[in-house]
């Protein structure tokens, strides 16, 4: 079964699905800021353009490009900035 999911009044939005691999979203980001929050570990990968980051416990904010990664504890809170169009696979565990 295939989830759609929009936030941020319709500026982030998704397609959640379940694979061999476990639980994924894939989805698009609109330019602007944005706080997450998790319940189970999460590891981000941007397929095409940027997001920076600021992950728990960290104080400086992150560029991750095409094909880069950044990982999530559960239970916590991150936010990201997005400056142009920005398509990411979100892996769940």
């Amino acid at each position: 079964m295939i989830n759609v999911n929009e936030y941020f009044n319709g500026t982030v939005k998704s397609l959640g699905y379940d694979s061999s691999e476990g639980k994924s979203t894939i989805g698009v980001i609109e330019p602007g800021e944005y706080e997450f929050g998790t319940s189970s570990h999460e590891t981000m990968i941007v397929i095409e353009g940027e997001l920076v980051a600021l992950l728990p416990g960290q104080s400086d904010w992150k560029n991750y490009k095409n094909s880069e990664s950044f990982e999530v504890p559960a239970n916590s809170s991150f936010k990201v900035k997005a400056n142009s169009q920005t398509s990411y696979l979100c892996k769940y565990k």
